[in-house]
């Protein structure tokens, strides 16, 4: 781990990045350029200490998991943070079409979705980033880890996670699911992290080992769905994708039509977040 060398490489991309770089709102204007270092934190998901002791040359070797997030926070392209990784001392993640690292290109396009729920997914279904909206209306997809990151594995593993849609559509949303793991797992092979999904899912999921013998694959790029939120009720929206080159990454979209009672409750929900309306039961 070369200290001097990653702090002086952080010091110098949070100098050159503005508010608006990263979908942070400009403010007043500020003494120094650049981003202040707690923004940087914050937005890596780590600890504003942990991040100042970074820059200062004293912090302990980061994981692995804390330099993607780094990366993506600070925007660095895929030469960038293979270099961070290397001045950290880790081994450079592997460039496949199941690389986690987000192009700048695509957050740039995400950090301007502010009114309508947005995220960024992964070819196994994983999500990459989430903006508000899109946690509120979908739940907060940062807290899962290992094979339950994927959407996928959740599906066929979480009875709950079926419950956002209607009953009536929920069997083409399992096809679906399958279909787009087949055309992840074409693309990368039976060695990769979409070959270890499918293994595990045989042994799980009959259902999933049904549809799977019918070998459908496919790519979505548009879809009209209604989700059930759990104090809103049923929310019809139009879902549109925006895939990379490489169809390795997807930026989803979710909107509803002009004045429609689904617009209404997407503002309604812009505002109350994730909260609920109705008071939890008392505990006794």
């Amino acid at each position: 781990m070369d200290q001097p060398a990653l702090a002086a490489f952080l010091r110098s991309r949070r100098a050159g990045l503005r508010p608006e770089d990263v979908g942070l709102p400009a403010g007043a204007r500020r003494l120094v350029p650049g981003l202040r270092r707690e923004e940087v934190a914050a937005l890596a998901g780590m600890s504003a200490d942990y991040y100042v002791r970074m820059e200062q040359a004293r912090s302990p070797q980061p994981s692995e998991q804390m330099l993607s997030a780094l990366a993506r926070a600070i925007r660095l392209t895929s030469d960038e943070r293979d270099y961070l990784f290397r001045l950290a001392g880790h081994n450079v993640p592997a460039r496949t079409p199941q690389d986690t690292h987000v192009a700048p290109a695509l957050l740039r396009v995400f950090d301007r979705l502010e009114h309508t729920p947005a995220l960024i997914l992964s070819s196994l279904n994983e999500t990459l980033a989430q903006n508000r909206l899109g946690a509120a209306l979908l739940g907060d997809h940062s807290r899962h880890t290992g094979l339950a990151r994927s959407s996928v594995y959740r599906w066929f593993t979480e009875p709950a996670e079926r419950e956002i849609y209607p009953v009536a559509d929920r069997h083409r949303q399992s096809k679906a699911q399958v279909s787009s793991l087949r055309m992840a797992l074409g693309t990368a092979g039976p060695r990769s992290r979409a070959g270890v999904l499918v293994r595990e899912l045989h042994k799980v999921s009959p259902e999933f080992t049904e549809i799977w013998e019918l070998h459908e694959v496919a790519t979505r790029f548009e879809d009209h769905k209604t989700l059930i939120h759990a104090e809103l009720g049923p929310i019809e929206l139009d879902c549109q994708a925006l895939f990379t080159e490489d169809q390795g990454q997807a930026l989803l979209i979710l909107t509803a039509a002009p004045r429609s009672e689904a617009a209404e409750k997407l503002e309604l929900l812009a505002v109350i977040g994730r909260q609920q309306f109705t008071p939890a039961p008392e505990s006794r």
